[in-house]
């Protein structure tokens, strides 16, 4: 037999709805995040996301844009939900993030984002993506919960900022099979300037330890696609705001130097980051090549490297056609 989706077990045991449900509650004073807004999502309140306890869920398609061994041959079933618990300045998103006049039209039910599952497994695809989860980390549980039910059976990939609470990816273990979270910075100075996240480096470290407990650091493979692990992401940024030396020393000691990193040289100005002078240009091959030396340096030999021409192509489209955000 195959490989078998984690969560598959949780729902044949029952835990997977009690998780669910445990979830849920969580909303009353919401903690899904690091910014404890402690808002009553569940009665309409909202804090920086500002999201209900509903799902946005602003396009959904076979994506083939992933790193190779998640898009496979018939691409990755990515959802992605609409606004953000981080304020990103330079987010090649920011139509769907950072608009909520817009996404509050998109708002869909638990039933319907597990529909959303169920028809992006009759497509082909090879995993389930979830990108974006993090606010909606509660709804997006109960979903799955009903997507096991009627018969999903794929890997699940939590593709996230990095800014992701330690208790709710608690809740998430054994139903998550590939974690594929962002490493944004290793400054909080310049987190906070440029993504409003209050100590992201510390609350990311939090996040990347628990997920590393949950999954080590080998990936599993079934054919040529990753069906069980965990990749880091870190987006390198222009003049250094990334301060990736200490993101790859914190992965490489207090992790391990086998983890799997995709470094991602996509970086472009767009949003607001055109008005930051230290932002406002395209990423430069001395600074990418820096990041490749200092992955060299911790012994970080495992995962992906991007030409760095993929600004020119790794780009959004959401005005055009929301059903397929980016380009190949």
């Amino acid at each position: 037999m195959g490989f078998i989706a984690s969560y598959i077990d949780l729902y044949r045991s029952g835990e997977l709805e009690k998780r669910a449900e445990l979830a849920l509650t969580a909303l009353d004073a919401c903690n899904s995040c690091p910014h404890n807004c402690n808002v009553n999502r569940n009665k309409g309140e909202y804090g920086i996301c500002a999201s209900g306890s509903l799902p946005i869920v602003s396009s959904y398609a076979p994506h083939h844009g992933e790193e190779p061994p998640l898009s496979g041959c018939y691409g990755a079933g990515n959802i992605f939900f609409g606004n953000c618990n981080l304020k990103c300045i330079y987010c090649q998103n920011y139509e769907i993030s950072q608009n909520w006049n817009v996404e509050r039209h998109h708002i869909v039910s638990h039933q319907r984002l597990a529909d959303i599952m169920i028809e992006l497994q009759s497509k082909m695809c090879h995993n389930i993506g979830l990108v974006s989860p993090t606010h909606f980390s509660a709804a997006i549980l109960k979903s799955i919960y009903l997507a096991a039910r009627n018969g999903l059976y794929l890997p699940i990939i939590y593709n996230s900022n990095g800014y992701d609470s330690v208790e709710m990816l608690k809740l998430y273990e054994g139903v998550i099979d590939i974690y594929l979270p962002d490493f944004k910075y290793g400054n909080e100075e310049y987190a906070k300037k440029y993504s409003n996240a209050e100590n992201y480096f510390e609350h990311a470290k939090a996040a990347l330890k628990e997920m590393y407990r949950q999954l080590g650091d080998q990936l599993i493979y079934e054919g040529n696609v990753v069906v069980r692990g965990l990749i880091i992401r870190h987006l390198v940024l222009p003049n250094g705001l990334a301060e990736s030396e200490k993101v790859f020393r914190f992965i490489a000691e207090e992790l391990s130097p086998n983890v799997y990193i995709s470094l991602m040289s996509q970086y472009f100005p767009t949003n607001k980051a055109n008005k930051e002078i230290l932002l406002n240009r395209k990423l430069r091959s001395s600074e990418y090549e820096i990041a490749v030396k200092l992955l060299n340096k911790y012994g970080l030999e495992n995962g992906w490297i991007q030409e760095l021409g993929s600004n020119e192509y790794y780009r959004p489209h959401f005005k055009e056609n929301r059903i397929e955000p980016f380009t190949k």
